[in-house]
């Protein structure tokens, strides 16, 4: 029997952490051909996460430049992943989130009548300007899709309101609590020497935050919390890997280069930042996946945007919803840090676990065999 072809296409980090337990549950079917396509939309962050999970990219488009555009992205993952499609012919092409390789690469494979299938669809903030461009290549990518794989039901319910037929819609959890508790238990220690660095249970908080909407005063009034965070607390560690973004990197350096106790550095690799995750006391980062991350491990997490696509972090699971306002992030991360209870309550919020159970990536792969079946 000649294997099914599937093209997994990832761009950038989190698109292969997320897709990545799909590729091994896919190939553990034996029924399909699977190939990774990677665009390169980041470069050595891309490749850290696929070396971790023992995959190698097919194919790497490599498009990745500094200052890159949207426009260049685009132009140049709709050119490179058409190209590859028509020299494979896959049965499918999987894309995964709301990262603009997604919607080139679903856009390719449309105008080829390939069906596609859509990891994480459904998620929803409502405002097209934030995240940018995020929201609308995902509101796009679910207008073309065959499949829908929908990390909750709220996000499922979305997809129905937009009219993907119920057939094309799966409930599965989110493939991020795969990865994640896959890594939890194959990584005991951190092995970059930065994370090394911290003295045997020195508290920390872990910060990431790189979104283009925060770019300028956003990510200033961001700065200013977190030093106002190490002033209040001296006896508290900061570990902040920076995205390799230079809008995002000058004003991380600006406000908190050569501060006592701030660990700067570049993007972990995923084993390391999930190890820091799980060691730190809390979290602050405008990351969507970090979100769901953080609620499976019952970790506070101070959301650093306006809005969130995510309502159930902050319903059901460990996140706050903190926006960019100094005086705001400020007083909820000295309230974390002042008042146990306060963590106490979000674990306990945390117990429903409402990103799923660590098998998405099974009912992904179990849908798709049903599917294609002949």
């Amino acid at each position: 029997m000649d294997k099914k072809k599937i093209v997994c296409v990832i761009g950038t980090r989190p698109e292969a952490i997320k897709m990545a337990p799909v590729v091994i549950a896919l190939v553990k079917q034996d029924y399909f051909d699977v190939r990774i396509l990677a665009t390169g939309q980041h470069a050595a962050m891309l490749d850290q996460v696929l070396d971790f999970f023992s995959l190698t990219a097919d194919r790497n488009l490599h498009i990745m430049k500094e200052r890159q555009t949207l426009d260049y992205i685009t132009s140049s993952v709709l050119t490179g992943a058409g190209e590859y499609f028509d020299e494979v012919k896959p049965a499918a092409v999987l894309v995964h989130g709301d990262t603009t390789t997604t919607f080139a690469a679903g856009l390719a494979a449309f105008y080829r009548n390939i069906p596609i299938g859509h990891v994480e669809a459904g998620l929803r903030s409502w405002n097209m300007r934030l995240p940018f461009p995020e929201e609308m290549n995902r509101v796009l990518i679910d207008k073309i899709v065959t499949w829908g794989f929908a990390p909750t039901e709220l996000a499922a319910d979305n997809l129905r309101k937009e009219g993907l037929p119920e057939s094309g819609i799966s409930v599965t959890g989110n493939t991020v609590i795969d990865a994640l508790f896959y890594t939890v238990a194959a990584q005991t220690k951190p092995e970059c020497e930065e994370l090394r660095a911290l003295p045997e249970g020195a508290p920390f908080v872990l910060v990431t935050a790189h979104r283009r909407e925060s770019w300028g005063k956003p990510l200033e009034d961001i700065c200013r919390a977190l030093v106002g965070i190490l002033e209040s607390h001296p006896e508290l560690w900061m570990v902040i890997p920076m995205h390799k973004n230079p809008a995002v990197r000058e004003i991380i350096h600006k406000y908190l280069d050569g501060r006592e106790k701030v660990i700067l550095c570049d993007p972990l690799d995923y084993p390391d930042f999930v190890w820091a995750m799980n060691a730190s006391k809390f979290i602050l980062s405008d990351s969507g996946g970090v979100q769901e991350e953080a609620s499976a491990i019952k970790k506070p997490v101070l959301i650093l945007r306006d809005v969130t696509e995510r309502p159930e972090a902050v319903e059901h699971g460990s996140g706050l919803l903190v926006g960019v306002d100094r005086e705001k992030i400020l007083g909820t991360a000295l309230e974390l840090l002042n008042d146990p209870a306060m963590i106490a309550e979000i674990e306990k919020r945390c117990a429903a676990q409402p990103f799923g159970d660590g098998t998405a990536s099974i009912k992904i792969a179990n849908t798709l065999k049903e599917s294609l079946r002949d």
